[in-house]
Formats: C-alpha cells, sequence, structure tokens
C-alpha cells in the first residue's frame, strides 16, 4: 500500500511537471510603467511598511517564539557559479599597556548583496536595459552602485508573515527536483492551513529544498522546486511585501520552458517591484507548525548594492 501510495505521488507529480509549462513575454515598458505607486517610485512593495503593517504584525506576537529564519555565511555553503564568500582573519592590535589588549578582525570577501540567506531589490534584475519603473540601466549605474533601487535605501520592513507549506500539502518532506508550483498548490495549501493572503503580507514558500543545504550543495545549487510564472503572477496579484522561498533562487529551477531563465525574478522584482528573499531556512517554523507570524528584516545598508545578505525572524 505504502509503495502504490509513492507511485501515486510521483506519477502526479510527473504529471504536473509535463503540463504545467507555459511560455511568458515579459510585458513592454509602455504596459507596465508607471508603476502603481507612480512613476518616480523607488520602494515598490517596501510602500506597504507603515506603523499600521508594523501593529498588524505584533498582534500576532503570542508566545515570543523566535525563528532565525538566515542561514550561517560560510565557505562551505551553497554558491551560484562565479560568486565567492572568504573569510579571512586578522590581528589588528597589540597593546603595550599594562592590561594586555589585543583584537581580531576578519576581512571578508563576497558578493555580500548575493550570497547566503539573501534579499533582492530592484536594481538586480532587469528586462533587457530595463529595471522597474522603467528606470533605464545607463542612467542608475555608476562603478561604485546604482543611483536607484540601492538597497540602503530599503530600510526595516515588519509585517504579517505567511508560511504556505506546499511540501506538506503533497505529504512529502520535499518537493521533486524541478517541481513547478502552481497556483492550486499555494491556493490549497492556505486552504488546508486555514489562512488567507492579505496586501502587505511577507509571503514565505516552503518546498523542503533547504534540507540539501551544506550536506548536497551541488544538487542544491543543480535544480530546485519553485514557484513557475502561473504562481508569481497569482501572487503578485495578491500584493505582498515580499516573497521568499527554502531554495536558491524561489522560482523553478530550471524553468519548465527551456527559452525562459529567470522570470519569475523578472516578474517581482521588474515588473511588479516585489522584493525577494532566497535561501530561507525554514525547518523550525515547519516543525513549529507557525504558518502566520510577525515578520522581521532589514538588509544591510550597503550604498547603492542590489541586494542584501540577511538574517531575518519570526516571531509568534
Amino acid at each position: 500500500m505504502r509503495t502504490l501510495l509513492l507511485l501515486t505521488t510521483a506519477a502526479s507529480f510527473a504529471l504536473s511537471l509535463n503540463v504545467s509549462a507555459q511560455t511568458w513575454q515579459p510585458p513592454p515598458d509602455s504596459e507596465r510603467c508607471p508603476s502603481k505607486w507612480g512613476a518616480a517610485d523607488q520602494r515598490g512593495s517596501g510602500n506597504h511598511m507603515k506603523p499600521e503593517s508594523v501593529l498588524r504584525a505584533a498582534r500576532l506576537i503570542k508566545t515570543g517564539q523566535v525563528f532565525e529564519l538566515g542561514r550561517v555565511l560560510a565557505e562551505s555553503m551553497p554558491l551560484p557559479a562565479g560568486r565567492r564568500f572568504e573569510v579571512f582573519t586578522k590581528r589588528t592590535r597589540y597593546d603595550a599597556g599594562s592590561n594586555h589588549r589585543s583584537s581580531n578582525e576578519e576581512l571578508v570577501v563576497a558578493e555580500i548583496g548575493q550570497v547566503g540567506t539573501q534579499f533582492d531589490t530592484f536594481s538586480h534584475q532587469m528586462i533587457g536595459d530595463s529595471m522597474y519603473n522603467c528606470v533605464k540601466l545607463e542612467t542608475a549605474a555608476t562603478r561604485t552602485g546604482f543611483t536607484k533601487f540601492g538597497v540602503d535605501q530599503v530600510g526595516a520592513l515588519v509585517t504579517r508573515g505567511v508560511l504556505i507549506d506546499v511540501a506538506a500539502l503533497k505529504r512529502v518532506s520535499m518537493l521533486p527536483d524541478s517541481y513547478e508550483i502552481m497556483p492550486q498548490d499555494l491556493q490549497d495549501a492556505l486552504r488546508a492551513q486555514r489562512v488567507t493572503l492579505q496586501p502587505g503580507d511577507a509571503v514565505l514558500i516552503h518546498t523542503g529544498w533547504g534540507t540539501h543545504w551544506g550536506k548536497d550543495n551541488a544538487r542544491y545549487q543543480a535544480s530546485s522546486p519553485g514557484i513557475g510564472v502561473a504562481a508569481a503572477e497569482w501572487l503578485a496579484s495578491q500584493d505582498p511585501m515580499l516573497v521568499g522561498a527554502d531554495n536558491s533562487a524561489v522560482e523553478v529551477a530550471p524553468n519548465p520552458d527551456a527559452q525562459l531563465t529567470g522570470p519569475v525574478h523578472q516578474i517581482m522584482l521588474v515588473v511588479n517591484g516585489i522584493h525577494l528573499l532566497e535561501n530561507l531556512r525554514l525547518d523550525e517554523l515547519v516543525a513549529g507548525n507557525a504558518h502566520e507570524f510577525a515578520f522581521i528584516i532589514e538588509p544591510l545598508k550597503i550604498q547603492g548594492g542590489t541586494g542584501s545578505t540577511v538574517a531575518p525572524i519570526a516571531i509568534r
């Protein structure tokens, strides 16, 4: 009976993979600009950050239990091709005083905005040479950072967080390689959890793929289950503050359409101005059956940066 159930589940996943592939064409600038937040807007979904979002989140805190959602930064963590993370310790002083004070520091060499648990902002992705709100690369890029959409402008984000546990919906600990999460998956999981989305939410998606982190880095980076074009567009219509997941790109990889690379990044960041949050550690939230909570994150203030390594927390 168990074997039959596993075979049925696998067949169901295979069927979903076969029928879900869809194409997508980026909308022209004339259709996506100006954004709904205005032609001069640089904050996108960050505009949801108001006293009301903080108070709404605070009302969800009942026990004071804190969940740390960030990964430890280490040279042994999964890294996309071309990125690096290295730490070099330095002995920085040994004072001559009678108390013999000495100190240590470290030099970190990394794409510090794009390693570990990472927060993407709008300068990170483009359609051609056009960013969010149709800002052209040539008008915003400098050698030392971007003059618009720098991660230093994001600030603290405090809002209601919602975990959508798609793996639990499918009764597996981890979704299969390259499983494309569809809108129906998200809706069914929310229904099973008895939770509904609200504008300004931080939406976190559990695929189970984070199990590979630090154990099988090659597999973690080679592919992953995640949301596809249809799910991204459905989520964008829910007007979230950010969308995150426990995989390397939030989206399914590779995309079922071999002609598409990273379309969810374009849908979220470029078209809709919605932040992305990658490589989350969600196992404790899942184990605690925490589907609704206060969510707090503040990216590093890297002037003109395209993103930031982060250590977000959830509190319930």
